[in-house]
């Protein structure tokens, strides 16, 4: 039974670690940065301006300067293209998907000193769909993560020119994996015969609490500067591996099935930016983000019948920059446009095909329309990652060279964002 366990173990190890799966919307890791439209349009250089709600997602500080009541709603669709080209002469594969990460905010304006919001959006997620006879099918045909984040926050003029916000963030994860397993493996076990693979699922779920600040200070008249910052959360992850037979005459596999648990640590994030406002209907504004992805050094996974797995990750942080535009032609229309580049949290020693993390560089244009009191925010963003080689011993199976899915991971993807807002 040692060899049943390790393959649960393995399973647990990477439908946790894989957190999202897939090159994610302008950001490392797993992590989604599209959480508005104007926001995406303007390369999401908005944490010292802002123009609607999802400010409560970049700087909720900027939320004093929102009349009234407002209300946002809107998604994006991600297109998202990976092809993988094998270094051994194996079989290439390709993975064509579509997400909608989306998002819902509500502010409410008290006083000159006081405005709260809420909101709820998907900040971690995504997922891969790889062909089920490719070259890294043992280590991932399927995998999906997906996070709701309900984030109530609090906005406080301290001065005239100096605005604080304080938040609580409630996380739910909900993450499944699908992979293959040889069915020569089981022989000793089940008495397959070889050729055949078996399904592996495994369905696990989780929550996590942390907080977010933030701060937007005016230093002089056409000169803003702001500050967020996002904890990390941990969040315990439990679930079932579950194993079926690859034909309805098939040996059942059910004595595979097992439970397990692990926790997984969602990084803390920082953004910083600094808005120019002092040209004629244009605002001008450069950024820079920070991820702390090295929390993932390891994945340790605890299974019900008492066995443990522990793998390395050595996932490392990382930087990235953001550039926007906003140019108000009247009253009711405003065009924009931006550019973002993120630098890889997956080193090259544990990159493996569930997270085809790389290099990134994504350009945003988009529009605002103000048809008061209904707004409309529409944005386009192609993002395209540099190549990645994976030339390392990540194995489908222990020690088989063959089962590593090493070759070249080319990835890209396009944005298309639409958000509608109500001014009450």
């Amino acid at each position: 039974m040692n060899y049943r366990k390790g393959l649960i173990a393995g399973l647990l190890a990477s439908a946790v670690s894989l957190g999202a799966g897939a090159p994610s919307a302008h950001a490392a890791g797993y992590a989604v940065f599209t959480h508005g439209a104007s926001a995406l349009g303007q390369g999401n250089a908005v944490t010292a301006h802002a123009s609607d709600a999802s400010t409560i997602f970049y700087n909720p500080a900027l939320m004093n300067r929102l009349d009234g009541t407002q209300l946002l709603v809107g998604t994006t669709a991600i297109f998202s293209s990976r092809e993988y080209a094998s270094s051994i002469g194996g079989n290439p594969s390709s993975d064509d998907s579509l997400f909608f990460p989306s998002h819902l905010y509500v502010t409410h304006k008290f006083n000159d000193q006081v405005s709260a919001g809420v909101g709820i959006f998907n900040p971690f997620g995504l997922g891969t769909k790889w062909a089920d006879n490719w070259d890294g099918r043992y280590i991932a045909t399927r995998s999906d993560l997906k996070t709701f984040d309900i984030n109530p926050v609090l906005s406080y003029r301290v001065l005239p020119s100096l605005s604080l916000a304080a938040g609580v963030d409630v996380v739910l994860l909900d993450a499944t994996l699908q992979r293959k397993i040889p069915s020569a493996a089981l022989t000793p076990l089940l008495g397959y015969a070889p050729g055949t693979d078996i399904n592996q699922k495994f369905k696990g779920d989780g929550t996590g609490v942390g907080f977010n600040v933030a701060a937007a200070w005016d230093p002089c008249e056409h000169l803003t500067v702001g500050a967020s910052y996002r904890s990390q959360v941990y969040v315990d992850v439990s679930g079932d591996a579950v194993f079926a037979s690859p034909a309805p005459l098939a040996p059942p596999v059910t004595v595979l099935n097992s439970g397990g648990k692990t926790d997984l640590t969602l990084p803390p994030q920082f953004t910083a930016g600094v808005a120019f406002k002092g040209i004629d209907k244009l605002t001008l504004e450069a950024g820079v983000r920070w991820e702390g992805w090295s929390k993932f050094k390891n994945l340790n996974i605890r299974l019900d019948n008492g066995n443990s797995s522990l793998t390395p990750r050595n996932w490392k942080d990382n930087w990235g920059l953001n550039l926007g535009g906003r140019y108000q032609v009247d009253p009711r229309v405003a065009l924009l446009a931006g550019y973002v580049y993120g630098d890889s949290a997956v080193p090259d020693s544990t990159f493996d095909p569930s997270i085809p993390d790389a290099k990134t560089h994504v350009f945003c244009v988009g529009t605002d329309v103000d048809l008061k009191p209904f707004t409309v925010a529409v944005a386009y963003g192609y993002q395209y990652y540099e190549n990645r080689n994976k030339n390392n011993t990540i194995y489908g199976l222990p020690g088989i060279a063959a089962t590593s899915a090493n070759g070249k991971y080319q990835s890209d993807a396009h944005l298309v964002a639409l958000s509608l807002g109500y001014k009450f």
